[in-house]
């Protein structure tokens, strides 16, 4: 498949959930089921199942691992400054704010695979579990906060942040699940990306990005912009081998993570405003992406 089409199927499936919701029986009330189940059962397994599947060794992987953490912390500081720009709605910034600095892990692991093989997998495997824990905690922030919630509260109750916590632990402790259990989950989560993607196109409303086009654009520029030079700068001064490199700028440049609408929804945000911004990010990504490798490769 070529680069430009890397990202191809992900939108067809978003399309494929707008057209379902709208144009087949199955309308809202089938996709707010599908929303919960992907939320509560299908992305933790997701999650789960990824961060124990490789055994983590952060001791040797300490440049790599610092390289994502901060691609990923320059991508919330840069999105809640937004918050404090003139003329920025609290609700439109609140529910839209993690799509700056979430990532797709599913289409992360794909493209590793594709551009560095098992090696790829498994930098990739690290960086997902590292970073989701932090992008979850700061999406949850401005939506507890906004919404009223005990942001505390919201921690200790989020399904993805109990999912990646509880990855991170059992696989620190060195423990392994039996080759059933881990294939019943692995089956489990990777449902989770196509009915995901398909709920995002269900609660796709063309019109809620005019809501706030200004801040739209900045959060896809930050993602899509910001968030990939970030990382050639980082990958060049470090000197990281090439393998490496090649999987941080292609891990700063993926599209955002689809279940922010999911999460925005759950949350009481604006899921239609979120749906918006993952269709137009992952569009974005489908040329960002390959253009951020061809940079890479431009600069050694």
């Amino acid at each position: 498949m070529p680069d430009l089409l890397l990202l191809a199927p992900d939108f067809l499936l978003i399309v494929a959930g707008y057209l379902i919701c709208r144009h087949t029986p199955l309308g809202r009330g089938v996709w707010d089921g599908a929303e919960r189940l992907v939320y509560y059962v299908l992305f933790p397994a997701l999650l789960f199942g990824s961060i124990v599947r490789e055994p983590l060794s952060l001791g040797a992987m300490l440049p790599l691992a610092g390289s994502g953490l901060a691609i990923v912390a320059a991508g919330v500081v840069l999105a809640y400054a937004l918050a404090h720009a003139p003329g920025v709605d609290a609700r439109l910034h609140a529910s839209g704010a993690q799509t700056a600095f979430r990532f797709n892990s599913y289409v992360g692991l794909a493209v590793a695979a594709r551009i560095a093989g098992a090696d790829g997998v498994a930098w990739t495997a690290l960086l997902i579990s590292l970073c989701v824990p932090l992008c979850n905690i700061a999406a949850v922030w401005p939506l507890a906060r906004h919404g009223g919630h005990g942001y505390a509260r919201e921690l200790l109750r989020n399904p993805l942040i109990l999912a990646t916590a509880s990855g991170l632990v059992f696989n620190l402790l060195g423990l392994r699940l039996p080759e059933l259990l881990s294939g019943a989950l692995g089956r489990v989560g990777s449902a989770a990306v196509p009915i995901g993607l398909m709920a995002v196109g269900a609660g796709l409303q063309f019109g809620a990005l005019r809501e706030g086009p200004k801040l739209a654009a900045a959060l896809l520029a930050i993602r899509h912009l910001a968030l990939p030079a970030l990382a050639l700068a980082i990958v060049i001064g470090l000197d990281l081998p090439p393998g490496q490199q090649a999987t941080v700028v292609a891990f700063a440049a993926l599209p955002t993570a689809s279940s922010a609408y999911v999460l925005a929804t759950r949350m009481g945000g604006h899921g239609g405003y979120v749906a918006g911004l993952v269709t137009l990010s992952t569009l974005v990504a489908m040329a960002g992406l390959p253009l951020a490798l061809a940079a890479l490769a431009a600069l050694r």
